[in-house]
C-alpha cells in the first residue's frame, strides 16, 4: 500500500479483514461504517458503498450507520460526484457526515476569495474543475479573479450540495467511540474541542497515548496501513493516490476493515 497507481486501469475490488475484539462497544443491535477522506474519488466511494451493503446484509443488526470522516472534496479528480453520492446514499443507513479541513477551505473561499492560492496548493484546482470552473491565467497575482473564481462556485454549487455542505456536522459519538476528521486535543473534555483541532490536528493528537474517553476514529493523516491504537484509529489511506478507500466496522465489541484496491490482474 502507499504506491502510487494508475486510475485508468484495473478493476476496483474490495477486500475484508477482521481485526481484534476488544473491550469497547457500539450500541447493541448496531453495525456502524466509518469512512476515510475519499477525495474526489467517486469510483472508490462506489466500490466501498457497494461492498458496505453486501457486508451489512450480512449481519444481523436493525440498526445500520454510515459515517463519512470529512475530506470528500480536492485532489481527487471527482468531488463533485462523490457530493452526489452522499446526497444518494446506500438505502437502509442513518447517515453522517463529518466536516472536513478540505470542506473548510471550500466554503471559507466562498467567504473570502483571498485564501484561493492557500486552496489551490492543497488540491482545490481539482475541485473547481470538477463543477467545470477552470482556474483563470494569472489568477495568482490578481485579487479581482480569485473573486471571480470565488463567484464562479458560489453560483455552480447546485443548491443541495452547498447545503450539505453547510449541514456537516463536526463529530459523532457510538458508543465507546468518537468520529471527527482529525483528531481532539488531549486534555480538553470531548464536549469542549475547539473546531480547528477537530479539523486540524496532528502530531499532539498522534503521539498521545492519553485515554480521550473514547476510542477517536479519523482520518486526515495519511498512512499505508490504517493505524490502530489504544485510544484511536486512522483509516486515512491516501485514497486519491493509493487507490485505497478504507472503511472501519464495528458491531458489539468486534471491528473489521474494509479496503478497496485495484486488481490489475483483471486489466485487459
Amino acid at each position: 500500500m502507499g504506491e502510487r497507481a494508475t486510475h485508468e486501469t484495473g478493476r476496483i475490488a474490495v477486500a475484508g479483514r477482521p481485526l481484534d475484539r476488544t473491550p469497547a462497544r457500539v450500541p447493541d443491535d448496531t453495525v456502524v461504517y466509518a469512512i476515510g477522506d475519499v477525495h474526489g474519488r467517486s469510483d472508490l466511494l462506489d466500490a466501498l458503498h457497494a461492498a458496505i451493503v453486501a457486508d451489512a446484509a450480512k449481519r444481523t443488526a436493525a440498526r445500520r450507520v454510515l459515517v463519512w470522516l470529512g475530506d470528500y472534496v480536492d485532489r481527487g479528480p471527482d468531488s463533485c460526484g462523490v457530493i452526489e453520492r452522499l446526497l444518494a446514499p446506500p438505502a437502509g443507513f442513518e447517515t453522517i457526515a463529518l466536516l472536513g479541513n478540505h470542506e473548510r477551505f471550500l466554503l471559507d473561499f466562498l467567504e473570502d476569495a483571498s485564501i484561493g492560492p492557500h486552496w489551490m496548493m492543497n488540491g482545490g484546482a481539482e475541485t473547481l474543475a470538477s463543477y467545470d470552473i477552470a482556474v483563470m491565467d494569472g489568477c495568482y497575482f490578481r485579487a479581482d479573479r480569485w473573486q471571480a473564481l470565488s463567484r464562479a462556485l458560489r453560483d455552480a454549487l447546485p443548491p443541495a450540495h452547498r447545503r450539505l455542505f453547510d449541514r456537516l456536522r463536526p463529530s459523532h459519538r457510538e458508543g465507546d467511540y468518537l468520529f471527527v476528521h482529525a483528531g481532539i486535543r488531549p486534555g480538553t473534555p470531548l464536549d469542549e474541542q475547539a473546531i480547528d483541532d477537530l479539523l486540524w490536528i496532528r502530531g499532539e493528537f498522534l503521539f498521545s497515548e492519553a485515554d480521550h474517553g473514547a476510542i477517536v476514529v479519523h482520518g486526515h493523516t495519511i498512512s499505508d496501513e490504517p493505524q490502530i491504537r489504544p485510544n484511536r484509529i486512522g483509516i486515512d489511506t491516501g485514497s486519491f493516490f493509493s487507490d485505497h478507500l478504507t472503511a472501519l466496522v464495528l458491531e458489539e465489541d468486534r471491528r473489521f476493515m474494509l479496503q478497496t484496491y485495484r486488481d490489475f490482474a483483471d486489466a485487459g
